[in-house]
């Protein structure tokens, strides 16, 4: 926008991020009106347009489980064009096989630090989940795809209150054990702070699990989102989890709120003079356009400011 935001790039941070973008996937499975298969591909595809590599594009769970993704079987053979990686999610071995069978080839498994929410999201203690979860990633393993471990409740729980530092980095190393390649470090209800960010992220350091294979997801809950970002990059992060237009939260935490609004870390990180590849004004349209599928308006700042119109 007219040279703006002007770039002055902070010191010790990384020159480039890769944005793992979950709109699609996270921003969408908890909308409750059924959003056409067709839109979902347009949505995709729209975003690998504006420059963003890294697509998490649908779940193979259980259509009772999140009804909005039921569609995965049909949705992803339209995205065979795309020119992006498309994460997606499977919860056990059925999904796997289902992922497979369409020849996806990043797959990301999704557990808890806490038992409570491990319980309410995949009816198993977080050892159950753990033991699920150990033939599904070898077994992605032997067929080459790569593995993203989800790890939810990493900040806080709204059932159990504070999350111990020493908690989440022993289900975070468990996941690393079990063979993936990467570590999403979910902000699931938005309680995190910047201070709290860098402790857990320097917690993980001391237990040799190194930077390079971590990820970061936050939620805006408390406003917090971008300044827990700043402190992960300060720490060396370089992938960000993102939701274009800030959809999305979570169907089984209710006090979770939309993710961090892709358009919101790009404006953050083009201001910083870091590389992201994506295109901002594309990227915004791209919202603009998917809020209309949905009917209201984005959640996102940088969408509404870009979008403005008087």
């Amino acid at each position: 926008m007219n040279g703006l935001p002007m770039s002055f790039p902070g010191e010790g941070l990384p020159a480039r991020i890769r944005i793992h973008e979950v709109g699609a996937r996270d921003g969408l499975q908890n909308e409750k009106a059924t959003v056409p298969t067709r839109v979902k591909a347009e949505f995709v595809h729209r975003l690998a347009a504006a420059g963003l590599t890294t697509i998490e594009a649908t779940s193979f769970v259980h259509p009772r489980w999140v009804p909005q993704l039921a569609d995965a079987e049909e949705l992803f053979p339209l995205l065979a064009d795309v020119h992006a990686e498309l994460p997606v999610l499977v919860p056990n071995e059925r999904g796997l096989d289902r992922a497979l069978a369409l020849g996806a080839t990043r797959i990301a498994v999704f557990g808890s630090a806490t038992e409570t929410f491990a319980s309410r999201n995949l009816n198993r203690t977080v050892a159950g989940s753990l033991e699920m979860f150990e033939p599904v990633v070898a077994r992605a393993k032997e067929h080459k795809a790569h593995v993203r471990g989800y790890l939810s409740m990493c900040f806080g729980d709204p059932w159990e209150g504070p999350v111990p530092v020493h908690q989440v980095v022993g289900v975070a190393k468990a996941l690393l054990d079990l063979g993936c390649d990467e570590l999403s470090l979910g902000d699931t209800i938005g309680v995190a702070t910047p201070g709290h960010v860098q402790a857990l992220l320097s917690a993980l350091n001391e237990e040799g699990v190194g930077t390079d294979r971590i990820g970061v997801h936050f939620h805006d809950t408390y406003g917090q989102a971008l300044s827990n970002t700043l402190a992960a990059l300060q720490h060396g992060v370089t992938t960000v989890d993102a939701s274009a237009g800030g959809l999305g939260g979570c169907p089984y935490a209710k006090s979770a709120t939309g993710n961090l609004a892709t358009e919101d870390l790009v404006w953050m990180l083009d201001g910083l003079g870091i590389e992201t590849g994506v295109d901002l004004a594309a990227l915004t349209a791209t919202s603009v356009w998917m809020a209309e599928q949905l009917g209201r308006p984005s959640p996102s700042r940088t969408v509404r400011a870009l979008s403005h119109k008087e």
